[in-house]
C-alpha cells in the first residue's frame, strides 16, 4: 500500500514507487468521491467501469464482491468539484463520480500493463455544493492546508462551520464502509 496526497500527479508517483519495488500483478486505487449520479448517496461504494481523464479514457477491472456496489465511469479532474452546477456538467458526460486521483494511477497502469481496479466511497451528493474554498486549501504537496480551510470557514461561518463538522461526519462513515467493502471483495 502506498499513500498520496490529492492530486494525478502525487498519485502516479505513488504507483511509480511502487511498481518496481514490488511487480504487482494489478494495482488498486480507493479512496473518496463525490457524487455525480444523484442516485448516489454517502458512503455509498463505487466501483469504476472506466476512468475519464483530460486526457483519455482508461479501462478499469472490477472486484468480486457479495456486497452489491454502484459502478460506472469516474471522472478524474485537477480539483475539487466545488458547485452542484459544475457536478451537473460532468454528470452531462456520462460520468458517474468525481475524484482527483485516478487519472495519475491509470496512466501508469496502462503505462507498466498491469490491470487496474478503482473503487471509491461517496462524501458528498450530486446536488451539494461547498461553501469552504477547498481548491484554495489545497497545497502543492497534495495535502489540505488545515488554516485555509479555516481562514475560508470563517468567511462564512453560519454555513462553512456545519459543513465541515458535516463533511467530516460524511468521511468517517465512508472510511468505514469502504474499510468493510475492502474486506469481504476479491480483486
Amino acid at each position: 500500500m502506498v499513500a498520496n496526497g490529492a492530486g494525478a500527479g502525487h498519485a502516479a508517483r505513488a504507483v511509480e514507487v511502487a511498481h518496481p519495488a514490488c511487480a504487482p500483478e494489478a494495482i488498486v486505487s480507493m479512496g473518496f468521491c463525490g457524487a455525480l449520479d444523484p442516485a448516489l448517496e454517502i458512503g455509498d461504494i463505487f466501483g469504476a467501469t472506466a476512468v475519464e481523464t483530460a486526457g483519455g479514457r482508461f479501462a478499469v477491472c472490477l472486484p468480486v464482491s457479495d456486497t452489491p456496489y454502484a459502478m460506472g465511469v469516474l471522472a478524474s479532474i485537477g480539483h475539487v468539484a466545488q458547485t452542484a452546477a459544475e457536478k451537473r456538467t460532468l454528470r452531462a458526460s456520462g460520468a458517474a463520480a468525481v475524484e482527483m486521483e485516478a487519472a495519475g494511477v491509470a496512466q501508469r497502469a496502462a503505462d507498466y500493463g498491469i490491470p487496474l481496479f478503482c473503487v471509491r466511497t461517496v462524501t458528498d451528493r450530486a446536488g451539494e455544493s461547498f461553501v469552504t474554498d477547498f481548491n484554495g486549501a489545497l497545497r502543492s504537496d497534495g495535502h489540505f492546508d488545515t488554516i485555509r480551510i479555516l481562514s475560508s470557514a470563517l468567511r462564512n461561518p453560519g454555513q462553512a462551520v456545519p459543513e465541515l463538522i458535516r463533511l467530516r461526519k460524511y468521511c468517517n462513515m465512508a472510511t468505514r464502509t469502504l474499510g468493510g467493502f475492502l474486506v469481504g471483495c476479491r480483486f
